[in-house]
């Protein structure tokens, strides 16, 4: 299976955004690209059962239909962490399932972007955490670092987090989540300099991040290097 799974420093730092914009750049590229996003909450209630918006933006820009429980096999309604949403549904998320639709998707694809679902430590049921889903699918990982105050602390310890899992971490992305925040490039330079993976993009803050507003601010030679 080759490709990536985005995560982030935490919930709203913009990894859809960004995943949306990777893909783009991706496919401009020549690569075919298949999304994923294997859990999600915060979805709309539907005859077909919850779908996630987010879910469904990945769907629609990838390069080959498919149905959408592949793309999001665990949907909750409620916008709560995921595993208190899935056990109110009485579900239990199994990596065997992802790793089934995920398989799926990479054998249509030349590249998979898998999406987590809030930050990288966020349990998803007993025993299991969104950060089990890298090595499970054995994807290296981008870090959307969500540019805002207290994004230094969240980010080493994210980048930590991810080294002592044992997988790859690909390169990081500065995306400018508040765009009033004070002394910006200070931080950035921080960044580049204690995150142990090379920087693959910064995005300054766009009232309309639509994936072509994004992509171009990608640095997609870098991370296919």
């Amino acid at each position: 299976m080759k490709g990536f799974f985005v995560t982030g420093t935490d919930t709203g730092c913009g990894k859809t955004e960004l995943s949306l914009a990777l893909i783009q750049a991706l496919r401009q590229h020549g690569w075919w690209v298949q999304a994923m996003k294997p859990v999600a909450s915060g979805c709309e209630p539907g005859p077909q059962g919850p779908r996630n918006p987010d879910a469904r933006r990945l769907l629609a820009h990838s390069s080959v239909v498919v149905p959408y429980e592949w793309v999001n096999p665990y949907a909750f309604i409620p916008p709560i962490a995921p595993h208190i949403a899935a056990r109110e549904a009485g579900v239990q998320i199994e990596l065997a399932l992802i790793q089934g639709h995920a398989t799926a998707l990479a054998a249509r694809a030349d590249l998979l972007i898998v999406e987590g679902v809030g930050g990288w430590r966020v349990p998803l049921g007993p025993g299991l955490a969104a950060s089990d889903l890298p090595s499970a699918l054995g994807l290296p990982v981008i870090l959307v670092v969500g540019l805002r105050l207290g994004c230094l602390n969240h980010a080493l310890l994210t980048a930590e987090s991810i080294l002592a899992s044992g997988v790859a971490l690909a390169g990081w992305v500065a995306n400018q989540a508040d765009p009033r925040m004070e002394r910006l490039e200070e931080n950035i330079a921080t960044l580049g300099s204690l995150l142990p993976a090379p920087c693959l993009g910064r995005v300054p803050w766009l009232a309309d991040p639509a994936p072509e507003a994004v992509a171009p601010h990608l640095a997609i030679e870098v991370l296919l290097a």
